[in-house]
Order: structure tokens, then C-alpha cells, then sequence
């Protein structure tokens, strides 16, 4: 029992950890190491000293996961105060609503069986196959034979739209350049003084809302694929394309995936489609194309999930899905670009 205890506190911690890093910005600015490598992958994360301030970090971390009504839905989750978020508070009184689509329960090969079946067997907290079952923010518990999301309750159990029990793994590849004028110049903030970065924007069918272009990962698909991939499905129609058109589009991106990238985020991410059984994790990868001339072949269109797609400036009135606002605000940062007017907000390295 004690064993039990001390694993779920510190996968506790570790989640809050990483959750703060997206979200709180420790007291003064610190300048985070350069890649040696430009065109290696190099991660950004912020380290344990702003551990002091996960529990407001969590509270507000959390607070998408447990809105309602729960998306493509009428179903209201059990309300979740803040203080009875974390697992290790008692509550014997919590009730959750039960729910799983019916786009989910019908077994589409992307989706898992219900827990009951006899024939279905999960290989939880590790690789089931060709099917990632671990976590990037470490173990996480099974109780009743259901996994148990590591960020807490959120008012509602089942699997919601996810389809896999547990983490539902996705990628999420951040596209930027520089704003230019039209002699090619960067164009600088009049108030911030730094370059104002870009970034490709999708706006999601399913909720209106505006995104970074990503998607789940495929069984046995490596994140770098996933990347790839979906930024061609959503933010310029590949599977629309005629096989011509799809090689050439396959040359022009992977000289864009070729470039350096850096991971922004790996982890846990507040989406409003997670359940106490069933949550969403992400990498986000910058592709950055410095001189703009990678991008200047491609011809933004619409596919796939996506509505719409366009370039849209980086700043901090940017209002976009889930926990993307954070992801695009790290990135300015590690970038050096223009985030925000006020000074004391807008400092490069956290």
C-alpha cells in the first residue's frame, strides 16, 4: 500500500511538472541552452524549480477537461471543484457521468473494445503491440481494470470520443517563418522591437475553433511520420491530390521536415475530450523555416479536419484549442519573437 502511495505521488508530481511548463512562468528570465546542432532535435522544457508553483499551475491546467457540455454532446460531467481535483483528495461523495460515443463504441479499428469483452486484453503502461500504451508523464494507475487519467478527475468516466483506454497519443507540428515586408525584410514589433514569427493555422471542423494542424498517431507510425503527415492532410488537402501532385508535395515536405526542429512539448495536454479513463498527450515539434523559401512552394489549402488554414501572427491575443495558445507562446520565446506589449511578459527563455 505504502509503495502504491509513494508511485502515485510522484507521478503526481512529474505531471504537475510538466503541466507547469506550458502554463506558469517562474519569477525572473533565465536563458535556456541553444541546440549544438541546428539540425538536430532539441527538446524545451522548463526544470523542477518552478515545482513551487504546480498546484496553481494544475488548477488551471486542468480546467478544459472538465467543461461542459462534453464536446459533439449534450452530456453535462459531474462538476469538479478545484480542490477535489487530484486523486490523492478523498471524496467519497464523486460521481461521474458515464459516457462513450457511439462513434467509439461501434469499433472502428482506431478505437479500443469496451473493457468488459472477454477477448480484450490491454497491455497497460506499455507497448501493446504495435499500440503505444505508455505515458509520457510516466506510470499511471489501474483501478477496476479501467486506467486512471494522471491529472485527476474531470466528471466524467468512460472514454468519451477517444478511442483508446488511457493515453491517446497525438502530434502536432508548430510551421513558422518570419513576417516579411515586401522587399523580404523581417518586419519588427513598433513596440517590442522583436520579429513578429508566423505560424499555419487550421480552423478545426469539429469545434470552430482555431488550431495547429496535427493529429493522432497511427499504430506503429513514428511521431516524425505523424508530423509529417498531417500537416500534408490538414493544412494542404495531400489526400486530395492526384499521384503526381503527391510526389512532388512529398519532395517539397520533406525539405521542410529535414530542418531543424525542436521539441516544444511532450506530455499530458488539457483537451476537452479527456475522461477520468482516457486522455489526450502530445509532441509539439517547431519546423522553422528561416529565409521563408521552403514555404514559398507550398499553397495553403484546407483538408482533411481542417476548415480553413492561413498564416496567423504570433502574439498573446492569439485564442486557439486546448492547451495549442501555450505550445505557440513557447515557441516565440525560444524563437526570440514578439509575443506580447508588455514588457515584463515578453521574455525570451522563460
Amino acid at each position: 500500500m505504502a509503495e502504491r502511495i509513494l508511485r502515485r505521488t510522484l507521478a503526481t508530481v512529474s505531471l504537475s511538472v510538466a503541466l507547469a511548463s506550458v502554463t506558469v512562468k517562474s519569477s525572473g528570465c533565465r536563458n535556456i541552452p541553444e541546440c549544438r546542432n541546428s539540425f538536430s532535435s532539441c527538446e524545451f522544457h522548463l526544470n523542477s524549480n518552478i515545482m513551487s508553483a504546480s498546484n496553481g499551475a494544475k488548477e488551471k491546467s486542468y480546467s478544459k477537461a472538465r467543461t461542459s457540455p462534453y464536446p459533439g454532446s449534450k452530456v453535462q460531467r459531474s462538476q469538479v471543484p478545484n480542490e477535489k481535483v487530484d486523486w490523492l483528495v478523498e471524496w467519497q461523495d464523486y460521481n461521474p457521468v458515464e459516457y462513450t460515443a457511439v462513434s467509439v463504441l461501434a469499433g472502428p479499428k482506431w478505437a479500443d473494445p469496451q473493457i468488459s469483452e472477454s477477448n480484450f486484453s490491454p497491455k497497460f503502461n506499455e507497448k501493446d503491440g504495435p499500440i503505444e500504451r505508455k505515458s509520457q508523464n510516466g506510470l499511471y494507475e489501474i483501478e477496476n481494470g479501467r486506467p486512471r487519467n494522471p491529472a485527476g478527475r474531470t466528471g466524467l468516466v468512460g472514454r468519451g470520443l477517444l478511442g483508446r483506454w488511457g493515453p491517446n497519443h497525438a502530434a502536432d507540428p508548430i510551421i513558422t517563418r518570419w513576417k516579411r515586408d515586401r522587399r523580404g525584410n523581417k518586419i519588427t514589433h513598433p513596440i517590442s522591437g522583436k520579429n513578429i514569427l508566423q505560424f499555419v493555422a487550421i480552423k478545426r471542423k469539429d469545434c470552430g475553433e482555431w488550431a495547429i494542424p496535427g493529429g493522432m498517431v497511427d499504430p506503429g507510425e513514428k511521431i516524425s511520420a505523424t508530423l509529417k503527415r498531417e500537416f500534408g492532410e490538414e493544412a494542404l488537402n495531400s489526400l486530395q491530390k492526384s499521384s503526381a501532385e503527391k510526389r512532388k508535395l512529398e519532395e517539397q515536405l520533406h525539405k521542410l521536415f529535414s530542418q531543424e526542429h525542436l521539441v516544444i512539448y511532450k506530455g499530458y495536454v488539457d483537451d476537452p475530450r479527456n475522461t477520468d479513463n482516457a486522455w489526450m498527450e502530445t509532441e509539439a515539434v517547431n519546423y522553422h523555416d528561416e529565409t521563408g523559401e521552403i514555404m514559398d512552394n507550398f499553397t495553403l489549402e484546407a483538408g482533411d479536419d481542417a476548415g480553413k488554414v492561413k498564416w496567423v501572427e504570433i502574439n498573446d491575443k492569439l485564442k486557439l484549442y486546448a492547451s495549442h495558445s501555450q505550445f505557440i507562446k513557447l515557441v516565440a520565446e525560444k524563437r526570440g519573437a514578439h509575443w506580447s506589449e508588455d514588457s515584463e511578459t515578453d521574455c525570451h527563455g522563460l
